[in-house]
């Protein structure tokens, strides 16, 4: 919401998955819906790209949404 009038805001971000985690999602379908965790961080230590760090994920519902 922004001035009382709802807002659409549109974005990309990059991801990254390590470890168990990073297996578990390359067995997951492509055309699933899913729930993340994790953190955003700069990209490297004097970049102004941030990155989102996967720490977990699970399956959601359609009906959830």
């Amino acid at each position: 919401m922004e001035a009382g009038i709802a807002r659409l805001s549109e974005f990309e971000v990059s991801a990254i998955a390590a470890g168990e985690i990073s297996s578990r999602f390359s067995q997951t379908p492509l055309a699933g819906l899913y729930q993340f965790t994790g953190f955003l961080n700069k990209k490297s230590r004097n970049s102004k790209s941030l990155v989102f760090h996967i720490i977990d994920f699970s399956a959601v519902q359609d009906s959830a949404i």
